[in-house]
C-alpha cells in the first residue's frame, strides 16, 4: 500500500513540476494568424489616413501632383482625339461604335486594401479603350473555367457553329485561343468593315502595300490588332451564347460590388444571331469606338480581384490555374501574357535582353493598360493597387509608381 502511494505521490510531483516550468519559462509563441483580407462591401471603400498606411504624406501628395501635372493634354472630346490619332489608318480610322467626352486625369491608390489616395473625378464611367481586353480575356477564362473552352491550345475553328467562316481559311484554321489571346493569331480578314492590315499599318507604306502583307504562320508572331482581338470577342459570344456583358455582370461585376454606371460596348454593325437571337458582340477595346466605359473605383474593383489571386471574400471567382496561364509570358513576346497582361519583363524573347516596360516597379508587377493612357496597377509585394487615368505616356506613369512607392516609409 505505502508503494502504491509513494508512485502516486511521485507522479504527482513530476506534473508539477512541467506546470511550473512551463508557467515559469512562458508557453512556446503561436504563429500569429495572418490579417484575413478586407474586401470592400457594394458602394463603400474603407480609407484611411496615408500615414496611418505607411507613407509620407508630402511625398505622397508629390506623387499626385506629378500624375495631375501630366495630364494627357490632347483633347477630352474622344470622338475628336480617337480617329486624329489614327489618322494614318485613314480610311479606316472611322468610328463606328460610341465615344464621349472624358474627365480630366484621376486616379486611385489602394494599400493593404484601404483607399490612401484619390484625386479628380474617379466616379465618372469613360471609355478605358484597351483595358477593355482584359474584361474580355476575363470572360474567355470563364468559359475555361466551365469547360466550355476545354483548353486554349484547341483550334478555334472546332467551336464556331455551322455557316460562321472566320476560321474556315487555311491561314486562319490553325488558329487557337491561346493566339488570340496572346495577340499573335495573325489573324487575315475584315471584320465589322474593318481590315486587319488596315490596324496600326507600317509607316510608310501604301494601302496597295499593306494589303499584300506577310502572313505569318499562328503563334510565331505578335502583333498589337484590335480587329483580332474583336474576333476574339465574336468567337467568345458564339461560344458562351449570351452576350458577354451580361456574362461579366452575372460572375464577375456584381460579386465585386461593382456600381451600375459601367457599360460595355459594341459597333453599330456589330450584332449577328447567336441561337435564334439577335445579340450585339462588344470590342475589345475603343480603336473605332465602343469598348469598356467603366469609373475608376470599379476598375480598381476588378484589379484588386486579381490582386487576390481572383477571390472576393470567401468565393474564388476566377481560377488561380487561369490567372496563372494569363501571367505567363508569350513565346513571341515576353512582355505579354493575355490580353491585356502586360508583364514587366522586356519583350524580347531571343536572350538579348531589353529595357523593363517599368523600371520603379518591380519584376513582377502587371499592368492592364488602355489608350489615354489608362492603366491598372498590381504589385502583390507591395501589396499595392493603383488605378491612373489619362495621364500623359508610360513613361510618366513609371515616374509615378516610382515616387509612390519611394512614399513609402
Amino acid at each position: 500500500m505505502m508503494m502504491k502511494r509513494t508512485r502516486i505521490n511521485r507522479t504527482a510531483s513530476v506534473a508539477i513540476a512541467a506546470l511550473a516550468a512551463t508557467l515559469t519559462l512562458g508557453a512556446a509563441p503561436r504563429q500569429a494568424a495572418s490579417p484575413r483580407p478586407y474586401f470592400p462591401g457594394r458602394g463603400e471603400w474603407r480609407k484611411v489616413e496615408p500615414a496611418a498606411a505607411g507613407f509620407d504624406k508630402a511625398k505622397l501628395d508629390e506623387a499626385i501632383a506629378f500624375a495631375v501635372g501630366h495630364e494627357n493634354p490632347d483633347t477630352k472630346d474622344l470622338a475628336v482625339a480617337i480617329p486624329n490619332q489614327f489618322r494614318a489608318e485613314a480610311p479606316y480610322n472611322t468610328l463606328i461604335g460610341p465615344a464621349e467626352p472624358r474627365a480630366a486625369v484621376n486616379g486611385l491608390i489602394v494599400h493593404r486594401g484601404s483607399v490612401v489616395a484619390e484625386w479628380g473625378d474617379t466616379g465618372r464611367a469613360d471609355m478605358t479603350f484597351s483595358v477593355t481586353k482584359t474584361f474580355l480575356s476575363t470572360v474567355v477564362g470563364l468559359a475555361f473555367d466551365r469547360g466550355t473552352i476545354r483548353s486554349v491550345t484547341d483550334r478555334v475553328a472546332g467551336y464556331m457553329p455551322k455557316g460562321v467562316d472566320l476560321f474556315t481559311s487555311e491561314h486562319n484554321s490553325g488558329i487557337t485561343w491561346e493566339h488570340l489571346l496572346r495577340q499573335t493569331s495573325d489573324w487575315s480578314g475584315t471584320l465589322w468593315g474593318k481590315p486587319d492590315w488596315a490596324d496600326r499599318p507600317p509607316r510608310g507604306q501604301t494601302q496597295a502595300q499593306w494589303e499584300k502583307r506577310e502572313l505569318h504562320a499562328p503563334g510565331t508572331f505578335y502583333k498589337y490588332n484590335d480587329t483580332r482581338v474583336n474576333v476574339l470577342a465574336l468567337s467568345a459570344l458564339y461560344v458562351l451564347e449570351q452576350p458577354l456583358p451580361e456574362v461579366l455582370q452575372a460572375s464577375i461585376m456584381n460579386p465585386i460590388g461593382a456600381s451600375s454606371s459601367w457599360h460595355w460596348e459594341g459597333y453599330e454593325n456589330s450584332s449577328v444571331e447567336v441561337g435564334g437571337k439577335r445579340m450585339k458582340s462588344v470590342t475589345g477595346g475603343g480603336h473605332f469606338g465602343g469598348g469598356m466605359f467603366i469609373n475608376a473605383y470599379d476598375m480598381a474593383r476588378f484589379g484588386y480581384l486579381f490582386l487576390r489571386n481572383g477571390k472576393w471574400g470567401d468565393r474564388q471567382l476566377i481560377s488561380t490555374k487561369w490567372i496563372e496561364l494569363a501571367k505567363s509570358p508569350g513565346p513571341a513576346n515576353a512582355g505579354y501574357g493575355f490580353c491585356n497582361w502586360f508583364l514587366n519583363n522586356p519583350s524580347k524573347t531571343d536572350g538579348t535582353g531589353g529595357t523593363l516596360p517599368f523600371p520603379s516597379a518591380p519584376r513582377s508587377a502587371i499592368t492592364f493598360q488602355g489608350n489615354g493612357v489608362n492603366m491598372i496597377y498590381l504589385d502583390q509585394e507591395n501589396d499595392l493597387l493603383m488605378v491612373v487615368r489619362w495621364i500623359d505616356s508610360n513613361r510618366s506613369f513609371d515616374q509615378f509608381v516610382g515616387k509612390v512607392l519611394a512614399a513609402r516609409q
